[in-house]
Formats: structure tokens, C-alpha cells, sequence
């Protein structure tokens, strides 16, 4: 027996002995069981019975019967009909689909012998004249009586029946025109998803489906055709616009019209009534909709999804409240249109995408026939009802963004993701690196992290940093792949994407296995990104003694349940992710390793930024917005090698142009905004005021950075650091003994720390930070970054320079850059 809860459109294979396999590979007894209905019950009979629902359209009133009034009338007793017969059908959808089957052959019976007998009385039924019950007037009379004719095959008949002679409807009091009348005659073709709805219960429904689909519609086509051909043939204007029962008048047994009008009826409520059971109890299974539609998960012990059924049979008896079933003609149709354009739009993605695995069996197929499709719902949408077209696509739209802002991983993919990988791929063919210059230059990261865990300022940063370019987080695991049995990084992808989503971040995740920390750099630099898409700059953390902070458990956006698990019952992430270096654990990587990465990025003709102190940024800093910031605060750039004291290229090099990009582009954040540029501008003890400073204000304002410049006498809050009359140098790559060198790189962190220190009026007064107290801290400073000196053995001794030239001056980006990065070219 084939269980009711079978997913809506699951196509399964099937085992030699008709054993189904489940969605997950399983098979056997265990899985799902085989299905029971064929292409003629399962597919034909619910989509012919569907689709001849506008013989509910050519209904004769209850009321009326040669004059005779059958039943009471009025709103109230065509409510308690509907319910009724609604609560009929219910009953039948509610026990399951084997009764509705069973129910649904033997209606088509009915209507098959129902529509035979109007076809034959079409011939054997003479000419004759129907009064017609007279249709109230104004102020509560009555309109004169009318007499509709039928003529028997006559050609004067159909000519008079040819032109359109539009009129009111007489149930509704409304004008009639295209649109309105489209929106009645379209119900007739609704039927068409019935079949589809029933997948669940086919034995073979990748072959049933669309060959028992195009079967009912071609019969049910014909029948319509021959129809409208006999009608207008036979039955004058006045017949066919004032009786819409005209059937039973002219049919050699009325009742038999009467028993195949209201089978038809009874037969599409319980096609559309299980059908939107089964749609709903989909989606609640796929918790698209949270407890809105959480009734309809009930089954009952078989698997029957009766929750959904009576949810579908509350909703419709909603639906009849409205007493005039031509009212909701127009509403009801414009909302099947989005339906049928959403199946032409979801196939038409599914060409356009390439996938492999689309292979539709029907040789018709086309994306033209999909476009077509789409394009024609969409103007006749417009064209019946032009508001309740505005309102379903709103309402779609509104249902979209829900089901995309509550989306999680599902089963069933995303066309979407198939659609930007084909458009991706097609726009990465046509990035050229060729074409690259230097006026669209932006930064694309690569951001070497060990363990995310205390690295999520400085993840954030480099975000904020990155200005719409690459950014990629990059990770090494150490090993040696012909020693393991597995590849280790594939599971650790899962992982560092949650890592990505929570911290809010646009980036890549890139992972590799390498026996060394620097060989896995290097890996990364060569083979990060696509195509013209590339990491231009390397980021690392500083390396220094610093014990790290565990910001996992003081970030909000890491907060998880006590038991370690998310909402969804995934793991958390901190049990995916080591807990942060002990202070003295050995590390994965040396203090030469560390330098030499460094060195080889510059080889690879790629920029490098050092970034130490990170997770002493002010928080609203590294928020996504601009509000909540009321405390101003200062980003200093010094874009002068403090390590190369006198001469030199100065400021117009190409890595000092490079550290005034990086803290524009900073400024350029919503979160950073409000922070004030300010270069500093180091004088020689013999260089007068003022020149040097007219020069960068010219080059600022060429290169339109708006920043506040303040020159600084070197040595001044450096004591006893002045170089005096020493011939200039590189105390990096120089041969100087090591205290000169460090007393030099503790000069240049003094006179750093003192400039620091005036803007929070620490210091004397300047001219520009002023002596009252309270003034804006500097947020982040911009340092020059030398070059790793030629000599390996010299690592250290340079790692040394730069810790302490970095010490104590809070969150510091060493910046060097070895591509250029501004224009001035119009």
C-alpha cells in the first residue's frame, strides 16, 4: 500500500521487485511501499473530472426546475448547500485516496453518461421554444418575461452567435467582457495539476504524469470544442445568456444533466481539496511556514494527512461565504495564472541554468514554450483583473522573502543557486585580468586565520576593509594526505561557512592540507579564487606573546544553548572549533615561518597587512551600521617607513599611497564615518615647516582624500632616540647593531604614542589636539610595514623591530603595499 504522506512530486526509483527507494538511498521493506494507481486512475480521471469544473459555470439554479422551486433559496440555505456537499467531500478526502479514487471513477462514469445524453439531444431533440424566468427590475419589479429558442442545426443561428454581444451577467447584476468572461471559461482548464498532486500514489510517475496529462487535456479539449461548436449552432443569444442550465431544457432526460452537473462538481471539490491537502501537508513538513500551517503535519496511523484535509475544507468553507461563485471567478483565476507562471518560470530557470540533471522527458519541451508561458499568465492576469494581479504577485513576493529569510538547508535545492552559477561562470569567462587598470583597483583579501575563535575582530575588520572586492578566509590543516586514510578539510567546510553566516561577512572559505603552516600559505595565494577574481593582499594576524581571547563567548552573535547545539539541532560552533592557544602551548607556526610567509607574499608580487591588537577595536566600530556611535575617534596613518628615519622616498612611494587607499576605503564603511583621517607628517631636524606639508595637501586633494594633516618634528616624545647626524639607512636590512636598531623602533613607537596621546589630551597642548581632556581616541593606526630583510637568519631580529614598534598603541594595521593603487588620470 502506498503511504499517504508520500512528498508531493517525490520521484523515487523503483527495484527490480517494485521496491521503492527512499530519498536517502534506503530500500527494501523499510522504505517507501509500492504504489497502486494507474495512469488511468490516478492521472486521466482526476485531471478530466478538474477540468470539466465549468460545467459548474453551465449550472442551472436549485430553485428553479420548470418553475417549480426544489429547495428554499437565499444566501443562507446556498451556504448550507455548499457546506453540505463540502463536508461531503471532505469526508471522502479525509479517509484517503484510495476511496477518492474509487469516488472519482465512478463520477466519471456519471458525467461520461451525462455528456452523452446532451450530445445525443443535440440531434434528436426537435426545435423548440424555453420561457425563461423573469429577472428582477428596478425598485423590486420584474423585467417582461423572455422565451430563448432552441433551432436545431441552423447557420443563421451560428452567425448570429459568431459576434461577442457582450451583456450582464444575470446572477451578478456585472458587465460582462473578455476579461471577465476569460476568468469564467479558464476554471475549465485548472484541472491540469490534479494528476501532479497525486504523485505520491502512481505507480510510475515520471511516465504517468505527463502522459496522462496531455491524454485528459486533449480529451477535455475536444469535448469543450464540440461543446461550443453544438451550442452556438442550435441555441440562440437570448437561450445562452439567460439560462445558464440551458442543458437540461433542451435534453431528452433533464435529470441525467442534473445528476452530471452536480457529479462534475462534487468530483472537481474533492480533485482540488486533496490536491491542496497534499500541497499543504508538504509544506508543512518542510517547516516552510513555522506553526501557521503546523496542523497540517497530523497523519493519521496509515499515513493519511487528514490535519492538512481539514485545514484545505476550514479554508474553502471560508471561500463560501461569498455566496456568488462569479465573484470569485477573477480572484480564483489570476491566482491559478501565478501558479501556472511560477511552473513555466521554475522550468524556464532550470533550462537557463544547464543543469545536467534537467532532462525532460516531453520532446516539446522548450524555453521558448516556458517564456511564452510566463509572459501570456502574466498579460492576462492584467488583463481580468488588474488589482487582484497587483495582490497575488505582492502576496507572492511577501511569501518569497518569508520563505528566504526562514530558509534553511532543504532536501530539495534551490534553482537559484543553479541560476548565479551559470550566470557567475559566464561573467567570469568575461573578467579579463588583461583589461585590469589601475583606476578600479580595490582590495581582494586573503585572511589567513588559525582559529576563528579569537580572531573575529580582525575577520570583521578585514570585511569592512575588503570594499566590495574578494575576500577569502583561509585556513591550513597540517598533515600529510599519504598518511591519513581521508582527506581531513572537506568536513571542516561546513563548519567555517556557519562561522561565515554568523559573523555576518561576505567571504570565501578556503581550506587546504599542507605539512607546514607556510607551504599551506603559500598554496593559498597561488590557488585562492577564479579566473580574474584573485587575492591581491595577504592579511595575518601579529605574532606576538599576547595570550588570545575566546570572543566566542562575549560576541551576540555567538551566543548558543547550553547544551551546544543551534536552533536547528545542528552542533554549535564552539564545539566545531578548538578552544584558543594556552598561553606557552607550543605553536603551528615558528616566528621564521611567520616572516617568511610574510616575504613570500611579497615575492608573489602580493600585498601584506599585519594586523595586531584587533580585538581592542571599539565594537560599533565593527557593526554593519553607522548608528549607535557617539564617542568620535581618530584613524592615524603614518605612511613614512619609521624604521628608515631620514631620506628615502618618502610619502609619494608606491606603499605610502597604498596605506592612504586602505584607511580611505576605511572611512568609506558607514561604520567609520564618523572618524576623523588624520597622516602625520614626519620633519627632519633640519627640514623647514610647511613645504612638506603643502605638497601631501596637493597630492590629498588630487587623490580626493579628505583627511587632516599634522606635522610631526622627529624625535619629539622620543627622548633619547634621535638619530642625530647618522648616516641614513634601512635598520632592517642595515648592518647596525641590534640596540641601535631597537632604540630606534622604540623612538619611533614613542613619538607614535605621544601623538596618540595629545588627541586624548594626555599630552601638551598642540595646535590641532588641543589641552582640554575628554578629546576623540585613536580608534586605529595605519603603520609602514618594511620589507623582510634578504638574509633568513635576520628574521627574528625583524620580527623583534616590529613588536616593538607596535607595543602598547592599541589596534595597528602594518601595511605594505607593492602594487599601485591610485590615479590621478581623468
Amino acid at each position: 500500500m502506498a503511504s499517504e504522506n508520500s512528498p508531493l512530486l517525490a520521484y523515487r526509483l523503483l527495484g527490480d521487485e517494485g521496491v521503492a527507494f527512499s530519498a536517502n538511498g534506503a530500500g527494501g521493506p523499510g522504505g517507501a511501499s509500492a504504489r497502486k494507481l494507474s495512469t488511468f486512475l490516478g492521472v486521466v480521471v482526476p485531471t478530466v473530472l478538474s477540468m470539466f469544473s465549468i460545467v459548474v459555470f453551465l449550472r442551472i439554479d436549485s430553485a428553479r426546475s420548470s418553475g417549480l422551486q426544489v429547495l428554499p433559496q437565499g444566501y443562507g440555505w446556498n451556504l448550507l448547500y455548499g457546506s453540505l456537499l463540502l463536508g461531503l467531500v471532505g469526508g471522502v478526502c479525509t479517509l484517503g485516496a484510495g476511496l477518492y479514487a474509487r469516488a472519482s471513477f465512478l463520477t466519471f462514469l456519471l458525467v461520461s453518461g451525462s455528456l452523452a445524453s446532451v450530445l445525443v439531444s443535440f440531434v434528436a431533440v426537435g426545435p423548440r421554444s424555453i420561457p425563461l424566468t423573469p429577472r428582477p427590475g428596478p425598485n423590486g419589479s420584474s423585467l417582461p418575461p423572455q422565451v430563448g429558442h432552441f433551432t436545431g442545426f441552423n447557420s443563421s443561428t451560428l452567425k448570429a452567435n459568431l459576434g461577442a454581444g457582450y451583456s450582464k451577467d444575470y446572477t451578478t447584476g456585472a458587465m460582462m467582457n473578455f476579461a471577465s468572461v476569460f476568468a469564467v471559461l479558464f476554471n475549465g482548464c485548472t484541472g491540469i495539476m490534479a494528476g501532479a498532486n497525486m504523485s505520491g500514489e502512481l505507480k510510475d510517475p515520471s511516465r504517468a504524469i505527463p502522459l496522462g496529462t496531455i491524454v485528459a487535456v486533449a480529451y477535455t479539449f475536444f469535448i469543450y470544442t464540440l461543446l461550443f461548436f453544438l451550442s452556438s449552432f442550435t441555441c440562440d443569444r437570448t437561450l445562452l445568456q439567460e439560462d445558464y442550465g440551458f442543458f437540461r431544457a433542451i435534453s431528452l432526460w433533464p435529470p441525467l444533466v442534473l445528476i452530471g452537473i452536480y457529479a462534475t462538481s462534487l468530483s472537481a471539490s474533492m480533485s482540488s481539496l486533496i490536491g491542496a491537502s497534499r500541497i499543504l501537508h508538504a509544506l508543512a513538513q518542510d517547516d516552510l511556514f513555522g506553526v501557521i500551517l503546523a496542523p497540517a503535519k497530523v497523519v493519521s496511523r496509515t499515513g493519511n494527512p487528514w490535519g492538512a484535509v481539514l485545514y484545505s475544507w476550514g479554508l474553502v468553507q471560508l471561500v463560501l461565504l461569498a455566496g456568488k461563485l462569479n465573484t470569485l471567478a477573477a480572484v480564483v483565476t489570476v491566482f491559478y495564472l501565478v501558479a501556472y507562471a511560477a511552473v513555466d518560470l521554475s522550468c524556464l530557470s532550470l533550462e537557463w541554468a544547464s543543469a545536467p540533471n534537467f532532462r525532460p522527458t516531453f520532446s516539446l519541451f522548450s524555453w521558448h514554450t516556458c517564456l511564452l508561458g510566463v509572459a501570456s499568465c502574466l498579460l492576462m492576469m492584467f488583463l481580468i483583473s488588474p488589482g487582484a494581479a497587483g495582490g497575488s504577485l505582492l502576496l507572492m513576493g511577501l511569501l518569497s522573502a518569508l520563505l528566504t529569510a526562514r530558509g534553511g538547508p532543504s532536501s530539495w535545492g534551490y534553482v537559484s543557486q543553479a541560476l548565479l552559477f551559470h550566470q557567475v561562470r559566464k561573467y567570469l569567462l568575461r573578467l579579463d585580468v588583461r583589461k585590469d587598470h589601475v583606476k578600479f583597483w580595490r582590495p581582494q583579501l586573503l585572511l589567513l586565520v588559525g582559529n576563528p575563535r579569537g580572531a573575529l575582530p580582525l575577520l570583521r575588520l578585514a570585511n569592512q576593509l575588503k570594499k566590495g572586492g574578494l575576500y577569502v578566509l583561509g585556513h591550513v590543516t597540517l598533515g600529510d594526505l599519504d598518511c591519513l586514510p581521508s582527506d581531513p578539510v572537506q568536513p571542516q567546510y561546513g563548519a567555517w561557512l556557519s562561522l561565515v553566516d554568523r559573523a555576518q561577512v561576505k567571504a570565501f572559505v578556503d581550506l587546504t592540507l599542507s605539512p607546514s603552516v607556510r607551504q599551506g600559505a603559500q598554496h593559498l595565494l597561488r590557488i585562492s579564487g577564479l579566473g580574474g577574481m584573485k587575492p591581491n593582499t595577504l592579511v595575518l594576524g601579529f605574532y606576538d606573546d599576547a595570550a588570545p581571547q575566546d570572543h566566542f563567548l562575549t560576541d551576540p552573535a555567538f551566543s548558543e544553548a547550553a547544551d551546544g547545539t543551534q536552533e536547528g539541532g545542528s552542533p554549535a560552533l564552539s564545539t566545531l572549533f578548538p578552544p584558543p592557544r594556552a598561553p606557552g602551548s607550543p605553536r603551528a607556526l615558528s616566528p621564521q615561518d611567520y616572516v617568511a610567509t610574510v616575504a613570500d607574499a611579497l615575492k608573489m608580487n602580493k600585498n601584506v597587512v599585519l594586523a595586531r591588537a584587533c580585538g581592542a577595536l571599539p565594537p560599533e566600530r565593527l557593526s554593519r551600521g553607522s548608528g549607535g556611535i557617539s564617542q568620535p575617534h581618530h584613524v592615524d596613518v603614518w605612511p613614512l617607513n619609521l624604521l628608515r628615519p631620514r631620506g628615502g622616498p618618502g610619502y609619494v612611494d608606491v606603499c605610502g599611497l597604498f596605506l592612504l587607499q586602505m584607511a580611505t576605503i576605511l572611512g568609506m564603511v558607514p561604520a567609520w564615518h564618523s572618524a576623523r583621517l588624520r597622516i602625520f607628517l614626519c620633519l627632519g631636524p633640519r627640514e623647514a615647516p610647511g613645504a612638506a606639508e603643502g605638497r601631501l595637501r596637493a597630492l590629498l586633494s588630487q587623490l580626493r582624500i579628505r583627511a587632516e594633516v599634522q606635522e610631526v618634528v622627529w624625535g619629539e616624545g622620543a627622548g633619547s632616540g634621535e638619530p642625530g647626524e647618522e648616516e641614513e639607512g634601512d635598520f632592517v636590512n642595515g648592518r647596525r647593531g641590534d640596540a641601535e636598531a631597537e632604540a630606534l623602533a622604540g623612538s619611533a613607537n614613542a613619538l607614535v604614542r605621544a601623538q596618540q596621546g595629545r588627541s586624548r589630551g594626555e599630552g601638551p597642548g598642540g595646535p590641532e589636539g588641543g589641552d582640554g581632556e575628554g578629546g576623540p581616541a585613536t580608534a586605529l593606526t595605519f603603520l609602514y610595514l618594511p620589507r623582510p630583510p634578504a638574509d633568513p637568519a635576520r628574521y627574528t631580529r625583524y620580527l623583534a623591530l616590529l613588536e616593538i614598534l607596535t607595543r602598547d598603541l592599541g589596534p595597528t594595521l602594518l601595511i605594505h603595499g607593492v602594487t599601485p593603487v591610485t590615479c590621478t588620470d581623468l
